[in-house]
């Protein structure tokens, strides 16, 4: 269990850091880019709303190992 809980660790980590870099990026683009602004913003809400089903994910994932270990 314990390769298991610092495997999702990692892959939180990385989720959150992508995430966080991703929205940075398209902020960037967004302000250089006035003509696909529309784009930006959506790709944006996409990139918060993965962010948001994966963490609901790992707490999901969380609960079920806390529950039957």
């Amino acid at each position: 269990m314990d390769i298991l809980k610092e495997l999702a660790d990692t892959f939180l980590i990385l989720i959150r850091c992508g995430t966080t870099f991703r929205v940075v990026y398209c902020f960037v683009m967004k302000g250089t880019d006035e003509e696909n602004e529309k784009a930006y913003k959506k790709k944006i809400r996409n990139v918060i709303i993965f962010y948001i089903l994966a963490e609901c994910c790992y707490v999901i994932k969380d609960l079920i190992t806390n529950y039957y270990a």
